[in-house]
């Protein structure tokens, strides 16, 4: 069982940044892909990016690539969330999620494909 706990979120100007950090508990942190959704009011939960378990490979979605960027301290269990020029379409509720895959590359980009979520952070970007 692992419990995920989202920090960072606030408000920021458009073109401001922000870092998320997502503190995991357990021992076994390096074998869990890690990833952002975010959902807004009104709309769908979204996929943002996510992490392999050693840090080697990652997958963002189409609308931050660029922009944000997701790292992670293995030593320190915690996934990062770096997001630069801010939008006002960034505003939403940030979700951190973690799958278990031991021993292999795990980079599903669907909500479904997560079964630890935290509790959401809310990023709100002013225009």
């Amino acid at each position: 069982q692992v419990q995920l706990v989202e920090s960072g979120g606030g408000l920021v100007q458009a073109g401001g940044s922000l870092r998320l950090s997502c503190a995991a508990s357990g021992r076994t942190f390096s074998s869990y892909t890690m990833g952002w959704f975010r959902q807004a009011p009104g709309k769908e939960r979204e996929f943002v990016g996510i992490i392999s378990g050693s840090g080697a490979r990652n997958a963002y979605a189409d609308s931050v690539k660029g922009r944000f960027t997701i790292s992670r301290d293995n030593a320190k269990n915690t996934a990062y969330l770096q997001m630069n020029s801010l939008k006002p379409e960034d505003t939403a509720v940030y979700y951190c999620v973690a799958r278990h895959a031991p021993g292999y590359d795990f980079l599903g980009s669907r909500s479904y494909d997560y079964n630890y979520w935290g509790q959401g952070t809310q990023v709100t970007v002013s225009s």
